[in-house]
C-alpha cells in the first residue's frame, strides 16, 4: 500500500460518503461499519462531524477496512479513487467457493444451484478440501483455517490440528521449489503471533474444465485452472505465487515462444480481474538460498500491503 495518501484525507471521505444519509441513519449505519455507537442527538448537529469523531482513532490500514465497506454499498467515486490510490481495489464479487491442495484425481466438480453458485464435487472429494465459509474484510488466516480444520475434523488441540493441516497441505505440492517456498513460510506459523499470518493456500482451482486437454479440442482447455499458491489478504486483496519451472517456457529443453506468450497473457487476464501475481522462478528456489530469498519476499509483500507481522517473525 503506498503512503500517498493521509489518514485524514481517508477519514473526511469516509465522513463525506456516510453524511449523504439522513441523520436518524448516521448512528446505525457507523455501527454496522464498525464504528463506535453514539445518540441520534449528536448526528443531527453535525453528521460529517458525527462520523469523523468516530474515524479519528483509526490508523490507514483500519480505515480502508471501513472505507471497502462503505463503496460496496454506495456510489462513491472519490472514495473509489482514494482506495485505488492505496492499490486497495481488491477482487470484484464476493467469494464463495475455495478448492484447494489437491492430493490425487482430478475432482468432479458440479454446478449444484446455478442460482446461488453452489458447487459440489462428486467424485474424487476425498483428495482435495474445500473452504466454503464467509470471507470478512480480514481476508483468511492461518488461525481461521485451522479453526476450520479442527471443527471439520473434530480435533481439540490447536497445536496438533495445525500440524496436521500443514502436512496436509505440503502434500499437494508439485516440486521441490513449491516444497521450499511452502515450508519456508509455514514455518511462521508455529513462531509466537504467527497464527496471524495470511494462510498461503497451495494447489487453489481457480477455473474448472471437466474435460481433459485431449477431449476438449475446441475452443481449447481452460488456460491455468490452478494456481501454485494464493493468499487471502485485508480488503478482498487476493495475491497468487506461481513457481516456473522449465514446462512454463520451454518443450524438449527447447524455449517456447509460444508457452512463454501464453503464460504472461494469463498474467493480464488475472491482473485485470484484481489479483497480484508474482513469481517466482524454479532456480532460485534451491535449498540452500530458497528460503533466505522466500523469507526477504514476505518481509516486503507484507509491509507493501500493511499486513502486520508479529514480532517473532521479524526478529
Amino acid at each position: 500500500m503506498g503512503d500517498a495518501v493521509k489518514p485524514e484525507t481517508l477519514r473526511s471521505a469516509i465522513a463525506s460518503a456516510v453524511a449523504e444519509l439522513k441523520s436518524y441513519e448516521v448512528p446505525a449505519e457507523c455501527v454496522r461499519l464498525g464504528l463506535a455507537p453514539g445518540e441520534e442527538g449528536e448526528a443531527f448537529g453535525s453528521k460529517f462531524r458525527y462520523v469523523l469523531k468516530r474515524l479519528r482513532p483509526l490508523a490507514v490500514p483500519e480505515l480502508t477496512v471501513v472505507a471497502r465497506k462503505v463503496v460496496d454499498e454506495y456510489d462513491v467515486p472519490a472514495l473509489e479513487q482514494i482506495l485505488a490510490s492505496l492499490g486497495m481495489t481488491g477482487v470484484d464479487g464476493e467469494f464463495k467457493n475455495l478448492i484447494f491442495a489437491a492430493n490425487g484425481p482430478k475432482p468432479d466438480i458440479v454446478l449444484r444451484d446455478a442460482v446461488s453458485n453452489r458447487l459440489e464435487i462428486v467424485r474424487n472429494a476425498e483428495y482435495c478440501l474445500t473452504y466454503t465459509r464467509p470471507l470478512d474484510a480480514a481476508g483468511l488466516s492461518w488461525a481461521a483455517l485451522v479453526d476450520w480444520w479442527q471443527r471439520m475434523h473434530g480435533q481439540r488441540d490447536r497445536l496438533e490440528a495445525s500440524q496436521v493441516l500443514c502436512a496436509r497441505l505440503a502434500e499437494s505440492l508439485a516440486s521441490p521449489p513449491e516444497e521450499v517456498l511452502f515450508h519456508t513460510y509455514a514455518a511462521l506459523y508455529f513462531r509466537e503471533g504467527g497464527h496471524a499470518l495470511p494462510a498461503l493456500i497451495p494447489q487453489v482451482y481457480l477455473h474448472y474444465d471437466p474435460y481433459t486437454a485431449k477431449r476438449r479440442a475446441e475452443p481449447g482447455p481452460l488456460a491455468r485452472q490452478r494456481m501454485d499458491f494464493l493468499l487471502l489478504l485485508p480488503n478482498r486483496v487476493r495475491v497468487v505465487l506461481e513457481v516456473d519451472g522449465q514446462q512454463h517456457y520451454s518443450v524438449d529443453g527447447k524455449a517456447s515462444p509460444q508457452l512463454y506468450a501464453q503464460m504472461v497473457s494469463e498474467d493480464r487476464q488475472l491482473s485485470l480481474s484484481g489479483y497480484d501475481v508474482y513469481r517466482f522462478g524454479g532456480h532460485e528456489l534451491d535449498r540452500n538460498n530458497g528460503p533466505r530469498i522466500v523469507a526477504g519476499f514476505f518481509r516486503e509483500l507484507f509491509q507493501r500491503y500493511d499486513v502486520p507481522l508479529p514480532p517473532s517473525v521479524t526478529d
